[in-house]
Formats: structure tokens, sequence, C-alpha cells
């Protein structure tokens, strides 16, 4: 019987041998050492030695990714698999972090490593996942066709709780289905989070009462101590709220681990500081590995940037994350929602739909290009509307906007 496994796949760099490289870390990361050893016997090897499955070579480059003491090139490039047997790491994050990932960036004699796949086996689905994920998104805010229009409480520090629920009050009336906490507010003093939960509440149950329309608004409720984030969590729970802003690399994944399972809240994910992880083309982890880790830990809406992001994050990087979350791992059910954002105000949008499949099962976020329209918040959203409108139409921005002021105005003061 075949056993069962778990395969990773990095892009290796060194100027010695690629296959001796490759062999290395499967063996240091399960059953060898620096030395043969001699209660490593076939039968220990063959429940839970790694083995390379796969070596595809690459380009030679001239410049080493990590520094190199001794300066000799060429250095030698190929994608590298190995598979790991479930038996020697389970279904454990932590273990999997541990043997797979984190001590392979210590074998010497590589010049670079990135972890650029995880290919995980069925018991693997043992995992919660998305809660909510698409579908559940959508239900909540009662949108079951188009994209998800969103903004961002800005300026993103610095407002106090009753001036937050004016200006959610004002997006409200403007048409939004989805509102929520920059990722750095959290617990300020200038804004009690509990005080601003108060706030704000009040708000869209009375615009729910009005329009029969409830927006959904996600609360920054992170913290590196799970029983504050749970506290957070209550708070909104109580006060008749149902999202959470979770800076997922800040809570780490025992802070995930913990709040998914008590969790009944949309968990609306930012990935600050994933940045530092995947910068460098030879360091690091891809989109690609990274996000199947946090969607099994449950993450129900992900934010993955956009097109001509404000941020570092080129398109083609943008639209592979796109593609990597709308992927199911074992089912439909553990998709979660792409959140498309970083400087997004409708010009975008054509080139967002035509480069990611043509769906309209994601969620638009913008900040600025909400609150700077020359024409304010209400043709702000109306401007991200229209250009979505424009974009499923199959009609060009400018030929759309010729009818439509407030595309019109984006488009003379960003185009």
């Amino acid at each position: 019987m075949a056993r069962s496994e778990i395969k990773v796949t990095y892009r290796l760099e060194t100027n010695g041998n690629i296959e001796k490289l490759a062999a290395k870390i499967a063996s240091d990361q399960s059953t060898g050492t620096f030395t043969a050893l001699p209660s490593e016997t076939d039968e220990v090897r063959a429940r839970c030695a790694a083995i390379v499955t796969g070596i595809t070579p690459l380009d030679d480059v001239h410049t080493p990714s990590f520094p190199d003491p001794d300066g000799r090139g060429p250095y030698h490039r190929a994608d590298v698999t190995i598979a790991y047997p479930l038996e020697a790491i389970g279904t454990d994050i932590a273990a999997l972090m541990t043997i797979a990932v984190g001590g392979v960036y210590a074998v010497r004699g590589a010049t670079g490593i990135r972890v650029r796949d995880i290919d995980l086996p069925p018991e693997w689905s043992c995992h919660l996942g998305p809660q909510f994920g698409i579908q559940g998104s959508r239900d909540l805010m009662g949108i079951q066709s188009g994209p998800m229009i969103a903004s961002i409480i800005k300026p993103s520090l610095g407002l106090l709780p009753i001036e937050t629920a004016e200006m959610v009050r004002q997006l409200c009336d403007a048409g939004v289905d989805f509102i929520k906490d920059d990722e750095k507010l959290m617990n300020p003093a200038y804004s009690p989070f509990e005080a601003r939960v108060k706030a704000i509440m009040p708000v869209i149950k009375d615009h729910e009462q009005k329009t029969g329309k409830r927006v959904m608004y996600a609360f920054g409720i992170s913290s590196a101590d799970p029983d504050t984030m749970m506290r957070n969590h209550d708070i909104v729970l109580e006060n008749g709220g149902n999202a959470a802003v979770i800076n997922i690399n800040s809570i780490g994944y025992g802070g995930m681990t913990y709040l998914r399972k008590r969790s009944a809240l949309c968990l609306h994910a930012h990935r600050n500081g994933w940045d530092i992880l995947t910068r460098h083309p030879g360091l690091g982890m891809d989109f690609t590995a990274y996000q199947k880790i946090w969607r099994l830990l449950g993450v129900d809406q992900f934010q993955i940037n956009g097109i001509r992001a404000k941020y570092w994050e080129p398109d083609e990087s943008f639209v592979q994350s796109f593609k990597d979350v709308m992927t199911p791992i074992f089912n439909d059910t553990d998709r979660p929602l792409p959140v498309v954002c970083s400087g997004q105000w409708g010009g975008q949008a054509v080139d967002t739909y035509r480069q990611t499949g043509r769906t309209l099962d994601l969620m638009y976020l913008g900040g600025g290009g909400v609150h700077g329209h020359p024409m304010g918040m209400a043709a702000g959203v109306k401007a991200m509307r229209q250009a979505w409108e424009s974009a499923a139409a199959n009609i060009e921005l400018a030929d759309y906007a010729k009818d439509h002021p407030e595309l019109a105005a984006a488009l003379a003061k960003w185009g």
C-alpha cells in the first residue's frame, strides 16, 4: 500500500550540485543527520524518510540570493519536490512548518531557498477551514450577484468613536456592502475597542431598519493574547456584529486556531507581514503555499492586493494570488472570498475582471478611492459600481464614463 505523503516544492539555488542539495534536505529534515546512524534502518527510512520525487532544472544565475562567502558562481537553480510521509508529520500545522519549511532554510550549501507550493493529502481535510467563505459572505451581506463593494475607515488612525460612527453612517448611505476597520486600528487610547463597537453598531442597525440592507462591518479584534481577542470577538457578537478583521501574521497559527474553533464571526484576513516572506524572488515563500495554511485555519475573506496596487506587488503576482484563493484545496467550500484592495478606485475594474477569469465572486475594497472622490463618498461608491458594470458589460471605462458622471470624475482625477 502506498504511503500518504505531503509534497513540498522548493526553488533551490546553489553553486554546488542541486541533486546532492535536494537529497541532503530530504535526509536532514526527516531521518538523517551528518553521519550514518546504526538506528536509521531500512524500516525506519521506509516509514519516515523524505524522498526527492522531482527536479526541474532552471537557468543558472550569477548573483546569489543569500550572500556567498566563497563568491563562486554560477549558481545553479531548480524546482525540487520532496515528499514527506504523513506518518512523520501528521496533520499538525506546527509540525509541517517545522519539518518541511522552517528547518529547510538552515541547510548548508544553499544560496537560495523558496517554498513554492505544498500539496496536501486528503487527511488534511480534517481542518475546519472557512466557516462562511464566498457564499456565506454573500448571504451575510445579502448580495447574491455581482461584486461586493466595500470601503475602509479613513484616515486609518486618529478618529474618535463618534467620528468613526458618523463616517460609517455616510458610507452606509453611500450604498456600500461592507466596511472595515483599517488593519492598524485595534484598541488605541483615542478609540477604545468596545466604545468603537458601541458607537458603530447602532448606525448599522438603524440603516438596516430604514432600508432593509444590513451592511457588514468588520472590527479589528486582533491581539497577541487569545483571551483578549475572544473578549473582543464577544463584544462584537453581543452588539449585533457579524465580522472581524484578523491580522493573521500577528496572531499566528495558534491564535487563529483558537479563534476559529470559537468564532461566530466572518473572519476577514489581512496578510500584513507576508511581504517580508516573499519580496525577494530567491527566498521565502510563494503566496500559493502560504495561503493554503491560512485557509485551512479558517479565513473567510482574504485580502490579496489588486491590479496597479499602491504597494510593491506586480500585477502578475496579484493575478496568481487570485487564482490561488479561488482554487479548491479539497472542495469548493474551502475557498475564501478574494478581497481586491490596495489603491483601488474603479479604474482597475475592467483589467481585474478580464485577468481573473471574468468572475464577479470578489470583494472590491476602496479606501482613498471612495473617500477621496472629488464629488464625495457617495460618488466614490457609485464610481466603483459603475466601473464593475462597465467590466461585466465588456465596455471600456472611458466609453462607459460618457453617461456616468461619477466614473468620469474618478477617471479625471486618477485615470
